[in-house]
């Protein structure tokens, strides 16, 4: 048996609201821009999910005997602001005051993130979601109500998953922004206002509680696809625009000397304010929490003269060679999830956090144990590339926690792309009895947990 990781280390399961809860028209809950979404070929709509609302008792039962320590949830703010900066919703509260006393009950330790991409439909219709500094202040309202309601039961918290999506291609869907207008300085507004609201709650949680909250991002090694200096450089400027220039708010209250630079020389108005100067120069962080998939590689020949740094691999993206891959291109490093481990604690030496790993993969249950060898490979190696971390690069990490390690849809909404070690029988089309049903993969990250990583065989 090979050595284990430090005591109170958290081992647990991630999760959005939109993909577990269903009940999207119950307990006063206002509608979100994905609960109009119809259903596609590939794609559930998100009316059930996985029924979490109904049947979290028995979720918790199967965290807490595969001995989990540690839940990370999402709370829907539609579910608790049915408009999202009208009347909060008493019954909404209550549903997850009672899922925290049930998760502290069960000794799992509850950690809250506040946004997963569900903009409350009523804002998203009046204000475009975070195109507008309206969403900012009511956003930074709903998530101070829910700070005085559960921060002295919750000690770990973030406010947006995968923050740096905003930077990015896809920000104008998971801001909620339905027609507002399309450009470089939308797309940098739309992240700015983003972390003025991160600030805003980070702030008043640290004023106001004892609980601990960090920045979240969605980290993807990118490596040069070849030794030429313009592939280096534009593997070094993803990084740098994606990831660092937000860390550098996290940790020191200002964004990327470079990038605040390309600001200024491509006259990009993003709204930043005194008061966010002010709000930034507040901030703190107490640990990096990041998602970790996948890596890629940039091949800089591909990407067309002008295209900004943010905009790379929607052109130049290329599967890096050699690796083995799911059947939606997703490929297995764990080399790379060490490196980000590595080199983010080496220059920023905040507690690193790794809230998302897994891999998505077609299942069927036929009446026998799902024998999920490779879903055991995939956590093996990269529990794996976290031990190597922490004992021989001198990384301090909090935790690991798997993505939906009970089967819930994609963040497509495809049921067919699983990622859970416990099946949850429906299909993207029937619903059947959503009976939840352990793969071989359960027990053997029960015997991980019971060894506190020791034991990975």
């Amino acid at each position: 048996m090979s050595q284990a990781l430090p005591k109170g280390f958290l081992w647990g399961n991630s999760t959005s609201s939109m993909q577990t809860e269903g009940a999207w028209d119950e307990g006063g809950k206002g509608k979100s821009v994905y609960d109009v979404r119809p259903a596609t070929k590939d794609a559930s709509d998100w009316h059930v999910a996985v029924d979490d609302y109904h049947r979290y008792d028995e979720d918790i039962a199967l965290m807490a005997n595969q001995g989990m320590n540690c839940y990370r949830f999402q709370i829907s703010w539609s579910r608790v602001c049915p408009t999202g900066d009208g009347e909060f919703n008493e019954e909404g509260i209550k549903f997850y005051s009672d899922l925290i006393d049930k998760l502290i009950k069960a000794g799992i330790t509850p950690m809250i993130c506040l946004y997963h991409f569900d903009m409350p439909l009523a804002l998203a219709e009046k204000y475009n979601g975070f195109a507008s500094r309206h969403v900012v202040e009511a956003f930074i309202r709903f998530g101070a109500k829910m700070v005085d309601e559960f921060a002295d039961r919750v000690p770990y918290w973030i406010t947006f998953n995968e923050q740096n999506l905003y930077f990015m291609s896809d920000a104008y869907r998971i801001a909620g922004d339905l027609n507002g207008e399309r450009s470089t300085n939308a797309l940098y507004t739309i992240s700015h206002h983003v972390m003025a609201a991160h600030a805003g709650v980070a702030n008043y949680l640290h004023a106001h509680s004892d609980a601990k909250i960090g920045g979240m991002l969605a980290y993807s090694e990118v490596y040069p696809a070849s030794s030429k200096p313009l592939d280096i450089m534009y593997a070094r400027q993803l990084d740098e625009f994606l990831n660092k220039n937000l860390i550098d708010v996290f940790t020191s209250g200002h964004y990327s000397t470079e990038v605040m630079n390309f600001v200024k020389t491509h006259d990009i108005d993003m709204d930043f304010t005194e008061e966010d100067k002010a709000s930034f120069a507040a901030l703190k962080s107490d640990f990096f929490a990041f998602s970790y998939y996948r890596s890629d590689q940039i091949n800089s020949d591909k990407v067309p003269v002008n295209t900004i740094p943010n905009q790379y691999l929607d052109y130049g993206g290329e599967p890096v060679p050699g690796l083995r891959v799911n059947e939606w291109g997703w490929n297995i490093d764990p080399l790379g999830f060490r490196d980000i481990l590595t080199k983010v604690y080496n220059q920023y030496h905040l507690p690193m956090f790794p809230i998302e790993n897994g891999i998505g993969i077609r299942e069927t249950y036929t009446g026998k144990e799902i024998q999920d060898d490779y879903r055991i490979d995939y956590h093996r190696v990269h529990i794996q590339a976290l031990k190597d971390a922490v004992y021989q690069d001198g990384v301090d990490v909090i935790g690991y926690l798997g993505w939906g390690l009970i089967d819930i849809p994609s963040s497509s909404g495809n049921m067919d792309k699983r990622y859970g070690m416990v099946y949850v029988n429906r299909t993207n089309t029937d619903l059947r009895d959503l009976k939840r049903i352990p793969k071989k993969s359960y027990a053997w990250f029960k015997q991980v947990i019971a060894s506190n990583g020791a034991q990975l065989d």
